[in-house]
């Protein structure tokens, strides 16, 4: 697949919103959005990033795991110019939600990053360890939450700095890259 083509299909965080979600959809993810404060540490370490990362996310606006989970990369994007964030939804987007299914299935959100140039260097979805093992401890509720009830505070601080560790671990691998180092001769 021709990642790089497709990424610029993507929405913005806005955009997708706006497109795909209704105004109930709407008002839950702008109510994440709002209870994501990252620490000064997560701040700092974002500001830090020295390579451009583009990030592509399959998400679904009906989704009780994208409604707590994608608000954390728009905040993620919003701390540094070098995560260029692309949404796109699950069922319009379905070849692309095919080619990074998880478990046999297209689900979300999955997240593609990608190098400046355009290689893919990791995926990741759709939910975090921290969420995982209150999934595991919960067996007798739903498979997917609606999002209708938010995250709790310590798990959403876990699953921020779940995906924080990802997004670090991508810039590592970028940051450390021989290609990438001699194209800007660092």
């Amino acid at each position: 697949m021709d990642f790089a083509a497709q990424f610029e299909h993507g929405l913005s965080y806005t955009e997708f919103l706006k497109a795909h979600g209704t105004s109930d959809q709407q008002t839950r993810w702008k109510s994440v959005f709002d209870q994501v404060k990252l620490t000064s540490g997560q701040l700092s370490l974002l500001a830090s990033f020295k390579r451009d990362m583009k990030v592509l996310c399959v998400a679904g606006a009906w989704c009780g795991d994208c409604v707590n989970q994608c608000p954390i990369f728009a905040q993620f994007a919003s701390a540094t110019p070098k995560i260029q964030l692309r949404f796109f939804d699950r069922d319009v987007h379905n070849n692309l939600a095919q080619e990074l299914a998880v478990c046999g299935a297209p689900r979300v959100p999955a997240v593609l990053f990608l190098s400046e140039d355009n290689f893919p260097c990791g995926r990741y979805g759709d939910r975090t360890i921290s969420k995982y093992r209150q999934v595991a401890n919960d067996l007798e509720g739903a498979a997917c939450s609606t999002g209708i009830v938010p995250l709790g505070s310590s798990l959403l601080d876990a699953v921020i700095q779940d995906w924080l560790n990802e997004f670090e671990r991508i810039q590592l691998i970028l940051r450390t890259s021989g290609r990438l180092r001699q194209l800007h001769g660092d």
